[in-house]
């Protein structure tokens, strides 16, 4: 995925599960993602993550 894996961590630490796409996509921008990082999340395949693990694997699909 585009950006670095640190910036990702920001992005999502602390985040409360179950969480949904849109969720992550406001928390990203609240960090100042890039354009292109929300529209990476918003391509997720899943509408909601239940835990840290399922969301890590469908991020990793977009790497």
């Amino acid at each position: 995925m585009t950006g670095s894996g640190g910036q990702w961590l920001e992005y999502l630490a602390g985040l409360d599960y179950p969480v949904s796409r849109e969720d992550l996509v406001r928390r990203a921008q609240e960090f100042g993602a890039s354009t292109e990082l929300l529209q990476a999340l918003r391509a997720l395949p899943v509408e909601q993550f239940a835990s840290a693990d399922e969301l890590a694997d469908a991020l990793t699909t977009l790497a």
